[in-house]
């Protein structure tokens, strides 16, 4: 069995908690997979002074797949921006390349009652949001914040993307949709933004090239937030661009009841061989507020693990083995105080064994 070597960053807060329960996950699956600890975040600030140490980002390069469990916390909220722990985290995505990041909002059945929506709303709910992740809003020039006057600032940032930007995201919803129910929802500002129109534009030119089979639809973004309340079961693929996308995953991980539940998968291009950097990473924070607790929900951790699985070693058994495992978990009633409804609750430790048991 050829050996596979998975990063993990354990990072701040609840992370280092919910990242062993991946771990015991790891070695009970017994497929040969090796890993190693790195630092990154306010861990890693910390010890070096950098959030993101270059040993680590070249561990990261080198791996076959990479781990992040959280990053950030009060003790570093007053430091720059580029010295805060989640410049670590963006700094990271930007350095590997991951523009594509697909966030799903899946509703579990044993835990319907948790979303704040009716049931009959989100039953059977499975949406995926691709996000544009390198570009757009958050990384754009110029910006910042200058003097233009007597107590008068004036805060800048540039929302900037190009054709292959756009094309290359819009690719990957594409690729994933012929995968799952064959239909893309591209959501933009066209009617008010200059690169939304772009957008919109590049998308619809590359779906007439390549993907006729998949059906496109448009959607404002403001549209798009009133859907997701109103009937999230419309869509299948949402891809859009990182503002939005930012915003409307959250919105949609909210369907499902529990931030702790939803994992996330960031990829960059294919190489040569096929091979794709990658990062995946629960979509919660660092909740410091329970930290060191055994209070936390590590199920978004090990889902995410399904995901690193499925995408970057294209070992789709393992994968459904975990899911399935979290599906049985759940059924059997088992719950960290999250998702408990105010019932009885387990730690980490022992929602994490009981996954691994019933792999």
């Amino acid at each position: 069995m050829t050996k596979k070597h998975f990063v993990l960053l354990p990072g701040d807060g609840i992370g280092p908690e919910v990242m062993r329960e991946a771990k015991k996950v790891i070695d009970a699956l017994d497929i040969g997979i090796e890993t190693s600890d790195h630092l990154i975040g306010g861990a890693a600030i910390d010890q070096s002074g950098t959030p993101l140490p270059q040993d680590t980002l070249d561990a990261c390069r080198n791996a076959d797949a990479t781990l992040l469990a959280c990053v950030g916390g009060p003790k570093w909220a007053d430091a720059a921006y580029d010295k805060r722990p989640e410049a670590g985290l963006l700094g990271l995505r930007k350095q590997l390349d991951l523009f594509a990041n697909l966030r799903p909002a899946i509703v579990f059945d044993a835990l319907i009652d948790a979303s704040t929506l009716k049931p009959e709303i989100v039953r059977g709910l499975d949406i995926l949001i691709v996000r544009e992740l390198t570009g757009g809003v958050y990384f754009g020039q110029p910006r910042g914040i200058e003097q233009i006057g007597k107590n008068e600032r004036r805060g800048i940032n540039t929302q900037v993307y190009t054709t292959s930007e756009v094309r290359r995201v819009a690719a990957v919803a594409f690729e994933m949709a012929r995968a799952r129910g064959k239909r893309v929802c591209s959501v933009e500002k066209s009617n008010v933004m200059e690169s939304g129109l772009m957008w919109r534009e590049d998308v619809t030119a590359l779906h007439a090239e390549a993907y006729g089979d998949v059906e496109l639809s448009h959607m404002y973004a403001d549209n798009c937030a009133m859907q997701l309340l109103r009937k999230p079961s419309q869509f299948d693929v949402i891809v859009t661009d990182n503002l939005f996308g930012d915003i409307l995953s959250d919105a949609a991980a909210m369907l499902t009841g529990s931030l702790g539940m939803l994992p996330s998968a960031s990829l960059g291009a294919p190489d040569a061989q096929g091979r794709r950097a990658s990062l995946y990473e629960p979509v919660h924070g660092s909740a410091p507020d329970i930290a060191g607790q055994n209070k936390a929900n590590p199920l978004a951790m090990i889902l995410s693990l399904a995901m690193a699985l499925r995408y970057s070693l294209n070992d789709g058994a393992s994968a459904d083995r975990i899911e399935a495992a979290v599906h049985q978990t759940l059924a059997d009633g088992i719950r960290t105080p999250d998702i408990a409804a105010g019932g009885a609750a387990v730690s980490t430790a022992a929602m994490g064994d009981a996954v691994t048991a019933r792999l």
